[in-house]
């Protein structure tokens, strides 16, 4: 539900109104409308639902914006050069198809050919090397249609196989289809406050997410992510980070936070209670946004569920089906549960 119209949106850090658009469209047809909705200046969209408790609030996040790039000069001949938005590696760019600015101006990625190369495995290409072709002609003509600061988007279409997802931006629009949908499927009043938070620019620094706090000062922060899994044959599987048709990946620690054990241990006894099968992410370097929202002006315990996704940050990407849907069971489950957002922080119990 809503995952292959989130993925084809174009999105990338700092322009994402096309994703907010679609998902504002989305909520006017909910069967149970929030009982506030709040869009603050950055572009976040947060969705309040009112508990039957409403002295305990929890946030469910998930970040809109995708990875992409961003144009930073118009050459003579017509052609683009570019920066990225976000961490994306310019080996994955080599010959893919992408869209440009907002009349979708579709271009192609370009750079010598492979027989001029000195070793491009181990020397990948820089940025300032690699051009983007419009095919529109010379920089006058180019600039009629084309500007700097334009953003460039990859021009993926979603499709589905046996028990695979295939398509961009599953980082995190995968996030994004499961906190509507489970908005369109808690029809009864929850236990508990649920804001319902759509942040942007977390690609670039986890920027947007800070503020949701401001807002709202909850108990507890669940996020939901798109992360990679390096179940690739080269690798060892001492390197994976994740196996695809292994379950959700709950983390434990990440760059710039260390998962609150409190709300780490009731995410796995949620998953065990549930027979919901799960993995602990086995790499712990990248942040989400719980990093910003453990240090942000309020402040706000987090923990992470994340649905694996190969090829990551890259024009396409591959998901499983069933862990996209244990992914969304216990998110669900887990923002439900009581003990979620009753972990007492008392200073005298920390750490016993």
């Amino acid at each position: 539900m809503y995952l292959k119209e989130l993925s084809e949106i174009r999105g990338v850090s700092g322009n994402e109104v096309r994703v907010v658009t679609f998902l504002k469209e989305m909520i006017k047809e909910l069967p149970v409308k929030p009982d506030s909705i709040k869009e603050d200046h950055l572009g976040n969209l947060m969705c309040l639902r009112k508990g039957k408790d409403s002295t305990k609030t929890a946030v469910l996040m998930a970040h809109t914006d995708e990875v992409g790039l961003m144009v930073t000069r118009i050459e003579e001949d017509g052609r683009l050069l570019a920066r990225p938005l976000g961490g994306v590696d310019t080996r994955v760019m080599l010959g893919k198809r992408v869209l440009i600015g907002d009349d979708d101006i579709p271009a192609v990625i370009s750079y010598k050919a492979i027989h001029n190369q000195k070793d491009p495995l181990k020397s990948p290409p820089r940025w300032s090397d690699i051009k983007i072709d419009t095919g529109l002609g010379d920089k006058k003509t180019v600039e009629k249609r084309i500007q700097i600061g334009d953003t460039i988007s990859f021009d993926t279409r979603f499709e589905e196989y046996d028990n695979r997802y295939v398509g961009k931006a599953f980082d995190d629009r995968a996030g994004c289809s499961m906190l509507l949908r489970m908005m369109h499927e808690m029809e009864e009043t929850p236990e508990h406050n649920i804001v319902f938070a759509f942040v942007v620019q977390e690609e670039t620094g986890l920027r947007g997410s800070g503020m949701v706090l401001k807002h709202f000062h909850p108990d507890a922060v669940l996020v939901i992510e798109g992360t990679t899994a390096g179940d690739n044959p080269e690798l060892k599987e001492a390197r994976w980070s994740t196996h695809l048709d292994n379950g959700p990946a709950v983390n434990y620690l990440q760059g710039g936070y260390a998962i609150d054990r409190r709300l780490f241990e009731v995410v796995l006894q949620t998953a065990r209670e549930n027979k919901i099968p799960f993995q602990l992410k086995g790499r712990t370097v990248g942040s989400t946004d719980t990093s910003r929202t453990a240090r942000s002006f309020y402040g706000a315990p987090g923990a992470v569920v994340n649905v694996p996704s190969r090829y990551i940050h890259s024009p396409v990407s591959v998901m499983s089906k069933t862990d996209f849907e244990n992914t969304y069971k216990l998110a669900r489950a887990v923002i439900n549960n009581k003990n979620f957002v009753r972990v007492s922080y008392d200073p005298k119990t920390r750490g016993a």
